[in-house]
């Protein structure tokens, strides 16, 4: 197994360039994963206090990288131990909402969760990151997050770079802001520490990346708290893109430039047959992007706002060095002209258009809280529920000053409309993360297939971690397609209060001539806890904080609702 290393320069004095070579995280395969996070620490900076951070097993920042086969089944046993309650994410892959990892699904400090599932996924870049409501920007941007590839029998039938960490390189890239203590800040605005697996690429400091020359796959995902990225390489040096969020495009997209907001991923292939011995520099040209993209310029920020001015706002700036170096055996040295066929619903097979609106309390607003629709999260509430097998065109809609990056769970979605006009062919492709820069809207088309559940929501928010943990976030559910199943309100029968609850939930019956009942409690695994009859008053002191699922059963009649324990 390869150790995790870092190289930094150390002193009291810092004069030239620190270089270290680009960490390529160890791979896991299935069926069986095992990812324990933990709390380590790591000299990032060359005075002062280690950075503390969370890792997944033997590393010390960020996790291996999973690879999944599409059709296999998958378990996972996830180990928390860094003293906080927790949540692990599988960013875009489609299974049900009970193994997604949202909010609704912690991982108590100390405890295990076992995720199981088949793999439905097109070959793609994915990623895990935690995802406990106001705390996934704390703890995603100390590490804990890692790289998920998918492989299926189409892409793997192509002539394509393929080789992990030879000519195939997965390159998770952050922009972070550190405090005086040399402490990650998770609602930091000024970032200007450019991270590239883990390895610190700024302020004096360079990755270097060994790259043969032939055709080179990089697997980018921007995984910074806020920041967008404009990847480019030096000269202008043109490349192919050849897969989006969740899987191939059609064909190869020529260009020189890709803009990534936070979450969203791509993989590209560079052409370096003919350039062994020289170098070059992975780029974001930020100086492209449009006031109101964080990355871009900094915007005017009304009187007693927080500060925005990062010095990397606006300008362009290297992100890691490559030098090339000899061929490998059996290079690819040039790619298929045509990948895959992906085929979008059509408009006219969507039953429903819902819209999301991206309000703020005031047009000044930079630095939220942002809402959709004018709401805040609320972990009670359900925003849409959305029967199994719809298909659906979702319009996003900026009305806020600054872009915000829209991810939904459960799903990946084709873009069918941006402002009025045809998508990019950079985002024709299957996706689950689009920026919606300010003033802008989206359309995109989906459907909300194979998983249903009425009581485990899934998730959609800005990616924007502070923006997500501040209440930009929203949920629904799938409801299955019932038949032949007695279905009764809870309110109309029984009383149940409080909720949330804290040491007690009481029952009263509104109906006098209900003698007898049973009361079964769950936790969101299905796990009975609690179960009894004709109780009015159920002592819920001993119960774990979180979410639990009530089912009263009565003369054949069941009668369900979710109760949350504070």
């Amino acid at each position: 197994m390869k150790k995790l290393f870092y190289i930094f320069l150390l002193g009291s004095s810092f004069q030239i360039k620190a270089q270290t070579q680009l960490f390529v995280p160890d791979t896991i395969t299935g069926p069986n994963y095992n990812l324990t996070m933990h709390q380590d620490s790591v000299q990032f900076f060359p005075a002062g206090k280690k950075s503390y951070t969370y890792a997944f097993n033997q590393y010390k920042y960020l996790g291996p990288t999973l690879i999944f086969n599409k059709g296999s089944n998958v378990n996972i046993t996830v180990n928390n131990q860094i003293g906080d309650t927790t949540t692990v994410h599988w960013h875009g892959i489609h299974l049900p909402s009970k193994w997604d990892g949202g909010p609704h699904t912690p991982i108590l400090p100390g405890g295990v969760w076992n995720p199981q599932f088949t793999v439905m996924d097109n070959a793609a870049t994915y990623w895990y990151h935690p995802h406990f409501h106001m705390k996934t920007a704390e703890q995603a941007i100390k590490g804990a997050a890692g790289l998920i590839i998918v492989r299926d029998p189409i892409e793997s039938a192509l002539s394509l770079p393929r080789k992990y960490g030879v000519d195939d390189f997965p390159l998770i890239i952050q922009c972070q802001q550190y405090d005086a203590n040399n402490q990650a800040m998770p609602l930091g605005m000024q970032d200007s520490i450019i991270l590239v697996n883990g390895g610190r690429a700024s302020h004096g400091y360079t990755v270097n990346a060994n790259f043969p020359a032939q055709m080179v796959r990089m697997r980018l995902l921007n995984a910074s708290g806020e920041r967008s990225f404009n990847f480019g390489f030096t000269g202008n040096k043109q490349f192919k893109i050849i897969a989006s969020d969740g899987g191939l495009l059609n064909s190869p997209v020529t260009t020189d430039r890709i803009r990534l907001s936070p979450g969203e991923r791509a993989e590209i292939v560079i052409d370096l047959n003919a350039m062994n011995g020289q170098t070059l520099h992975l780029m974001s040209y930020a100086s492209e992007l449009a006031m109101g993209i964080q990355g871009g310029p900094t915007m005017p920020m009304p009187v007693g706002s927080p500060p925005m001015d990062s010095p990397l706002n606006g300008i362009d700036f290297n992100i890691m060095q490559i030098t090339v170096v000899p061929q490998t055996t059996n290079a690819v040295t040039t790619i298929p002209s045509s990948l895959t066929t992906n085929v979008s619903y059509l408009p006219s097979q969507a039953s429903v258009t819902r819209t999301v609106r991206f309000t703020a309390d005031s047009a000044m607003v930079m630095d939220g809280p942002f809402y959709f629709n004018g709401n805040s999260f609320d972990m009670m509430r359900i925003d849409y529920e959305i029967p199994l097998n719809n298909i659906e065109i979702w319009k996003i809609v900026n009305e806020t000053m600054v872009a915000h990056p829209f991810h939904i769970h459960d799903v990946q979605f084709f873009l069918i409309d941006r402002n009025g006009n045809l998508p990019s062919a950079e985002e024709s492709g299957r996706k689950d993360v689009v920026l919606v820069p300010s003033g802008d809207s989206v359309m995109f088309i989906t459907k909300f297939e194979d998983f249903a559940d009425t009581i485990i929501p899934f998730m959609y928010h800005c990616h924007i971690l502070m923006h997500e943990d501040d209440g930009m976030m929203g949920q629904f559910i799938v409801k299955p397609i019932l038949t032949g199943i007695r279905k009764t309100d809870i309110n109309n029968t029984f009383l149940l209060y409080p909720n949330p609850a804290t040491t007690e939930l009481h029952i009263e019956l509104k109906n006098n001539k209900v003698s007898s009942y049973q009361i079964t409690i769950s936790d969101i695994t299905g796990k009975i806890i609690y179960k009894d009859k004709n109780s009015s008053i159920i002592n819920a002191s001993d119960f774990t904080k979180g979410m639990y699922v009530l089912e009263i059963e009565q003369d054949g009649n069941y009668y369900h609702e979710k109760i949350m324990i504070e």
